[in-house]
């Protein structure tokens, strides 16, 4: 299915407990250069354990350039992130079955620092927020350098290569958003609900600390870190048959959920 963006479709996938509701929902936001169902199917394999054993309903949806959407990925940066996130949720309050108050949000990755601005800049919609190996600042974690910058100051975009899938044009927009927001002051000053910041001990693409900084940057007395050990961050869906790793952030992912929106939910 698709629901409608500002600028362009945006594919999505719905995933509901079984019953009338009304439901808690949170929007599932994926990281760069993959797609709605993520890497190993990490988040096609949470959504039914957060419906069934959660009884959380979960919209999935590709960014630009990813995944099943046709957009270019050039129309791709912090607001148009937070827009596709915005859309997303209000289409989930538009179901019967769904609780418009209880919408939360997570993110993996780059979809955690995209996660992080919706709470900070809609933070009406979203109730409560998780990040999964969460990236405030993408510059200090190398994965955005002054090369790249430079590279999109003069043609408009620069190439971000992949050993996974075909290259992506980054825009400007993007690489000045990045260079130019301070995600945690902006969370911190824009958000007041709980954060629950998830984080591989061994991961090597995102420094675990930020899990611990995002924490620190709530007032929240709910926000807490939790860090799962040997896990990596890709949540261990390439080396563990049993996604043990995986299932266990599911779990208090789904766990976290269901204690912060519940205050939210609309009597039966």
């Amino acid at each position: 299915m698709s629901i409608a963006g500002a600028d362009y479709e945006i594919p999505a996938t719905v995933c509901l407990p079984q019953g009338d509701g009304p439901f808690p929902a949170v929007v599932m936001l994926h990281g760069t250069g993959s797609t709605r169902d993520e890497a190993g199917d990490g988040y096609r394999l949470a959504a039914p354990v957060l419906a069934e054993k959660y009884g959380i309903a979960t919209i999935r949806i590709d960014f630009p350039g990813n995944g099943d959407s046709t957009a270019d990925y050039m129309q791709y940066n912090f607001r148009s992130a937070v827009a596709d996130a915005k859309a997303a949720a209000d289409y989930m309050a538009s179901l019967d079955c769904v609780d418009g108050n209880a919408i939360g949000v997570m993110g993996w990755s780059q979809g955690g620092t995209d996660a992080l601005l919706a709470c900070a800049w809609e933070p009406e919609t979203f109730k409560a927020l998780v990040t999964w190996a969460g990236a405030p600042d993408m510059m200090l974690d190398d994965f955005f350098t002054e090369s790249d910058y430079a590279e999109a100051r003069e043609n408009g975009y620069f190439v971000m290569e992949f050993d996974w899938r075909e290259s992506l044009n980054v825009s400007l927009q993007w690489c000045d958003d990045v260079a130019n927001t301070d995600v945690l002051r902006e969370f911190s000053m824009g958000y007041m609900g709980p954060v629950l910041a998830i984080a591989g001990t061994e991961d090597d693409t995102v420094d675990p600390r930020w899990s611990r900084m995002i924490v620190d940057a709530s007032g929240n007395p709910l926000s807490r870190a939790y860090f799962i050990e040997g896990m990596d961050h890709t949540f261990n869906v390439f080396s563990e048959e049993d996604h043990h790793s995986l299932y266990q952030a599911v779990d208090a992912t789904g766990a976290f959920f269901q204690r912060t929106l519940g205050t939210y939910l609309a009597p039966n």
